[in-house]
């Protein structure tokens, strides 16, 4: 059987429903179904079946997007090949999701380069998936923000918009001391969010080293106790992840004839986070 040509006025109608995407698939669809000797039933669920993945993915796609996470870093593009170690029961329990559920912490920790962005990001894009509210940001970048947030009046609502969120990713945690200001935001963030939403935090220092990171001892030890008491631990030690990563001559293939022009920038675009 041929590839069918879709009826104009089906096409139309299907649009009319917002079931667009449909008119796509439907020729192939029809062949597969007269194949198969499919039932009008089960071509129906079939049709069905894929706009309601499409929406699915369209959806997680969109939060991936409002979260800033990399679209690169999933669990499918993860090289395991590369040499690095970490316990897999704590990695298999985190892709199960039931510490967001449980409203539990991870603090995935590591070496410079190991991959800890990569595999958070990864955690990130399951989470969207399942329908969940992610933010991924930097930790120093955070912290600009709420220290912005003390002059333009809209501290109450950036903390709120932190604290709404199902998974708050923290990139980069502890990487130098604190201000008495800093310190304050982390203490009311971690304390405000937990056992109430998830916080990822990745760190090159483990979690008995970032009281030293505060610029008030009680303050730290409240909130890194709280924190680190309510979390999964993911330690990834071995070899950089990053020189995976590096860009080879080889497997880019030829140069084109002439140089490549600039692509217009999508609207929502965001600079991309690099693997630690």
């Amino acid at each position: 059987m041929k590839s069918l040509e879709l009826n104009p006025d089906l096409g139309r109608a299907l649009k009319a429903l917002r079931l667009g995407p449909i008119a796509d698939t439907l020729p192939d669809r029809l062949v597969l179904a007269d194949k198969q000797q499919m039932s009008f039933d089960d071509l129906l669920l079939l049709l069905l079946t894929d706009e309601i993945s499409r929406r699915q993915n369209s959806a997680a796609a969109r939060r991936a997007d409002q979260a800033g996470l990399d679209p690169d870093l999933v669990l499918e593009r993860w090289d395991k090949s590369a040499k690095v170690h970490f316990d897999k029961r704590v990695l298999q329990e985190l892709t199960s999701l039931r510490f967001i559920e449980a409203s539990r912490n991870v603090v995935i920790l590591g070496q410079v380069g190991v991959g800890k962005t990569f595999v958070a990001s990864a955690l990130g894009h399951l989470a969207c998936k399942s329908g969940f509210n992610v933010r991924f940001v930097r930790a120093d970048a955070l912290l600009a923000r709420l220290k912005q947030s003390r002059f333009d009046n809209s501290r109450d609502a950036v903390l709120a918009d932190l604290c709404a969120v199902d998974l708050l990713i923290i990139d980069d945690f502890a990487l130098e001391p604190m201000g008495r200001e800093e310190t304050r935001d982390v203490y009311q963030l971690f304390v405000e969010r937990n056992a109430r939403a998830s916080t990822l935090v990745t760190s090159n220092r483990d979690t008995n080293e970032w009281l030293a990171m505060f610029d008030d001892m009680l303050l730290a030890q409240s909130a890194v106790d709280r924190f680190a008491n309510n979390a999964y631990d993911l330690v990834i030690e071995g070899e950089s992840y990053r020189a995976r990563l590096k860009p080879n001559i080889d497997a880019d293939g030829p140069p084109p004839q002439a140089p490549v022009h600039k692509h217009p920038a999508h609207p929502r675009k965001r600079v991309k986070p690099k693997a630690t």
